[in-house]
């Protein structure tokens, strides 16, 4: 059993993560840390292999910084916060930290198909749609989506546009333009369980990632 603590616990996202580690038959859950709660991480930490992340920019990285420090996996699906540090702090330590922008296996799909299409049409537009809690913009899918096409297709141009509205959960298109035609990509997460198969691989494999710090789901199909 992979013992599994979440930090951020209270949240929608981290609710729904506790549910899927609980429903699990290889994963126990063994804390659940967030100010809601009244648990802080560091009381959690002892009894866990695997933390997973869903807080807020602003204490993202002190939560991965943190369980580094302890020997302990991290995956973050936070976004907004300082990689580079995060990196720096995985490099430094025993234990392996995870980060992905989007946690759902048809975004992530979509991702991989986009960057696959940029060589052929490099002009293209990317739209991402949240709810309106959410305290990033542009979102980690859509920064992760434009530096795969970018790689891919040559330093071309492509904006980000962000709408927030309540009522929406997680969405993004991508568009493609050429002479003469469009290509239109569109994933929708309409329901925050489909993130979890995705977090689920990511618990069961963060430990023997062969990099310390490692950036995206698509690393792990």
């Amino acid at each position: 059993m992979i013992r599994v603590a979440v930090a951020g616990a209270a949240g929608k996202m981290g609710q729904a993560v506790c549910e899927a580690v609980e429903g699990a038959e290889d994963t126990e859950l063994v804390g659940k840390a967030d100010p809601a709660l009244g648990v802080e991480l560091s009381e959690v930490l002892g009894d866990a292999e695997v933390v997973v992340d869903f807080t807020v920019p602003d204490t993202a990285l002190a939560n991965v910084e943190a369980c580094l420090a302890a020997g302990v996996h991290a995956i973050v699906g936070t976004t907004g916060f300082d990689l580079d540090a995060a990196r720096a702090a995985a490099e430094a330590s025993e234990a392996n930290c995870f980060v992905a922008p989007n946690f759902a296996i048809g975004a992530v799909l979509m991702m991989v198909v986009a960057q696959t299409i940029a060589p052929h049409m490099p002009e293209c537009e990317v739209i991402e749609l949240h709810h309106d809690r959410k305290l990033d913009a542009p979102s980690g899918t859509a920064k992760r989506t434009q530096e795969l096409i970018d790689a891919a297709g040559g330093n071309v141009h492509q904006p980000i546009h962000s709408v927030r509205l309540p009522g929406l959960v997680a969405h993004q298109e991508v568009i493609f333009g050429g002479e003469g035609q469009t290509l239109s990509l569109r994933h929708d997460s309409i329901d925050r369980r489909s993130f979890m198969p995705g977090v689920l691989l990511a618990v069961r494999r963060v430990g023997e990632l062969p990099d310390r710090f490692t950036v995206g789901l698509e690393k792990l199909l």
